[in-house]
């Protein structure tokens, strides 16, 4: 038990959990200040950032002070990593739908839960490449490109990669996601997050 604790502080568990929190009561918001409600589409912005804000808030956690000591110590350390960021991920995937709970077809939880999954496996993996502290650029910046590149373009008209904009239902959309965590979230485990020099 103490083990876990320790672990848990070194990562800032807590402090996530109450960043993922503050993210579901800002999408809420944004979702009702919107009015969503009355057009589906009106939820694109909370669809999208939310779950931005949720993967930087987990990719933070992500950062070990003793990166050093983590990859040489006597018991493998694979386990905790992946307990961590399913346990972030999962508590993402179900708070922020919480925002979106009307219109399951259309930009509703399906799409929510989805886009927590593609952004936190982005995470995840740039985390392996560059550190936890930038684990929220590339996510950033795919987020970004793809609501103000392409917000216009509906449907079947999105490409693979615009996997973040389609429908909640989108069975293209939901595998390119899944595949980003499977491999963002495989490397995570294996690796760890690369050290800062």
């Amino acid at each position: 038990m103490t083990g876990t604790v320790l672990y848990a502080r070194s990562r800032a568990l807590p402090q996530t959990v109450l960043a993922l929190a503050a993210t579901a009561l800002l999408a809420v918001w944004a979702a009702h200040a919107l009015d969503s409600y009355l057009d589906p589409e009106r939820r694109v912005p909370v669809v999208a950032l939310a779950p931005l804000l949720a993967a930087a808030a987990i990719g933070a956690s992500l950062y070990s002070a003793s990166d050093e000591l983590d990859r040489t110590a006597v018991r493998p350390w694979w386990h905790r990593r992946l307990a961590h960021l399913l346990c972030l991920t999962a508590l993402a995937a179900a708070l922020l739908p919480l925002a979106v709970l009307s219109s399951a077809q259309t930009f509703g939880p399906p799409a929510m839960v989805r886009n927590v999954l593609g952004c936190t496996g982005l995470t995840a993996g740039a985390a392996v490449l560059l550190g936890a502290r930038l684990s929220w650029l590339p996510v950033f910046c795919y987020v970004s490109a793809m609501y103000m590149g392409i917000s216009g373009v509906r449907g079947t008209a999105l490409p693979a990669w615009a996997w973040l904009l389609e429908p909640g239902t989108g069975s293209g959309a939901w595998a390119t996601a899944v595949l980003l965590f499977a491999l963002g979230g495989g490397a995570y485990m294996v690796k760890g997050a690369r050290g800062t020099p």
